[in-house]
C-alpha cells in the first residue's frame, strides 16, 4: 500500500505527473481526494486574512481546543490538535508500540496506520475484508485474532477508506471488549461528518482505552492547511502532547479551524450535497455497467477492471480519480463526491473512457 518511493500513496493531484502530461492542475477536476465538496466555509477566509504572520502560533492550540471541547462536551485536556490526522496516528504508534507490541489494522484502509506501525518498529497484523463479502469484515474472526495476537493498538477507520463501510455500534463494542486492558482501540472518524445517520461514537469515550480521531481537513475542505484532532483519556492525551513537536499546528490552521466551527449549518449542507451526488453517481455509473459499492461516506469504491489504465485515460481527459492499487485493489477506483455539475462531467468522461478502453 505504498507509492514508488516507499511512502503511503494518497489521493490528490500530483503536479509533476500533470506537468509530464502537459496538463494545468487548475484545469483538472479532482475526484481523488475525499474532502467537503463545498470548499472552506466563507468565514475561514476572513480568519486567515486576520492572522499575524510575524507571531508564533499557540503551541497548545488553546482557542481551537476549547471550541472543540465545548462542542463535544468534554474537558479540553482530553483533546489534542494535530497537523492533520496523520501526525496523530504516528504519535499514537510511537507512544504505544514497539518490537514486542504489534499494531492490528483492519484493511483495506488508509496506508498511514501500517506505516506508523512500521516506523515504530512494530509488527503489523492485518484483518482483511474481501470483495466477495462486499468488504464487510468478519468480526468473529477478527475478535479471535485480536485475542490471539493481543495487539498494542488496533486501528479501525469508520466509515472506512476506501470502501465506505461503517462498523455498527454493537460490533465496535465487541471489538473494544476484545482489545481489553492490554491494548488501545483507535477509531479514525475522518469521514464521520458525511454520514447521514451516524451512531453516537462519543459513548466510546467512557472507555479508558479508546481514542477517536477526526479530520477538519476533510470536514471543512482545509486540505492545504492540514488539521485534525484526537479525543481520548487525559493521561494518554497528555503523553502524546509531550511527544508532539512544538508549534506543530500553524497559526493559519488554528484560525481556520476555530472559524469553521462557528458555521453551524455548513456540515449539514455538505451532507446534503454529498447525498445527492452519491445517489446520482450510483445510478449513472450503474447505467455504464459499473459496480459502485454502497457507501456511508463521501466517496464511492467502483470496480472498473484495470484501475491504473482507466485512471490514465481519465486524467488525459482532465479528470482525476484514485487508483486503488495501493490499497491492494487493482481493479477498483475511488471517487470522491463533488458538486452536481462536476459529477456529470465525471460520468461523461467515464462513459468515454470505458467505451474507448
Amino acid at each position: 500500500m505504498t507509492a514508488p518511493d516507499g511512502r503511503p500513496a494518497y489521493g490528490g493531484l500530483d503536479v509533476a505527473e500533470l506537468r509530464s502530461l502537459g496538463l494545468d492542475p487548475a484545469s483538472v477536476l479532482d475526484f481523488s481526494a475525499n474532502i467537503s465538496p463545498l470548499g472552506p466555509p466563507p468565514r475561514v477566509h476572513d480568519a486567515l486574512r486576520a492572522v499575524d504572520l510575524s507571531r508564533y502560533p499557540d503551541p497548545d492550540c488553546a482557542v481551537l481546543r476549547d471550541a472543540l471541547s465545548e462542542r463535544l462536551g468534554i474537558s479540553p485536556s482530553r483533546v489534542l490538535v494535530g497537523n492533520g490526522s496523520t501526525e496523530l496516528i504516528h504519535l499514537v504508534a510511537r507512544a504505544c508500540l514497539d518490537q514486542r507490541r504489534s499494531g492490528l489494522v483492519f484493511t483495506p484502509t488508509f496506508g498511514e496506520y501500517s506505516a506508523a506501525c512500521r516506523a515504530a518498529d512494530a509488527p503489523v497484523v492485518e484483518v482483511r475484508a474481501r470483495d466477495q463479502t462486499h468488504f464487510q469484515w468478519d468480526m468473529d474472526a477478527a475478535l479471535e485474532q485480536v485475542g490471539r495476537v493481543r495487539p498494542g493498538v488496533v486501528f479501525l477507520c469508520n466509515p472506512n477508506n476506501p470502501t465506505g463501510m461503517i462498523t455498527p455500534m454493537e460490533q465496535m463494542a465487541r471489538l473494544w471488549e476484545a482489545v481489553g486492558e492490554h491494548g488501545l482501540l483507535v477509531v479514525d472518524e475522518a469521514y464521520l461528518a458525511f454520514v447521514e445517520e451516524p451512531w453516537d461514537s462519543t459513548i466510546l469515550l467512557r472507555m479508558p482505552n479508546v481514542l477517536l480521531l477526526r479530520s477538519m481537513t476533510k470536514d471543512y475542505a482545509l486540505a492545504a492547511l492540514r488539521l485534525g484532532y484526537l479525543v481520548g483519556p487525559e493521561p494518554l492525551v497528555r503523553r502524546l502532547r509531550l511527544m508532539q513537536p512544538s508549534w506543530s499546528v500553524n497559526a493559519m490552521a488554528q484560525a481556520a479551524g476555530a472559524a469553521a466551527l462557528l458555521d453551524d449549518t455548513y456540515l449539514e449542507t455538505a451532507r446534503g450535497v454529498v447525498a445527492c451526488g452519491k445517489a446520482y453517481l450510483m445510478d449513472a455509473l450503474a447505467d455504464l455497467g459499473l459496480r459502485p459499492l454502497p457507501s456511508a461516506a463521501n466517496f464511492l469504491l467502483v470496480r472498473v477492471g484495470d484501475a491504473t489504465a482507466l485512471r490514465q485515460r481519465l486524467l488525459r481527459a482532465g479528470v482525476c480519480v484514485r487508483d486503488c492499487t495501493s490499497f491492494g485493489l487493482p481493479e477498483h477506483i475511488r471517487i470522491g463526491v463533488r458538486g452536481p455539475e462536476e459529477c456529470r462531467k465525471l460520468v461523461d468522461a467515464m462513459a468515454e473512457a470505458t467505451r474507448n478502453g
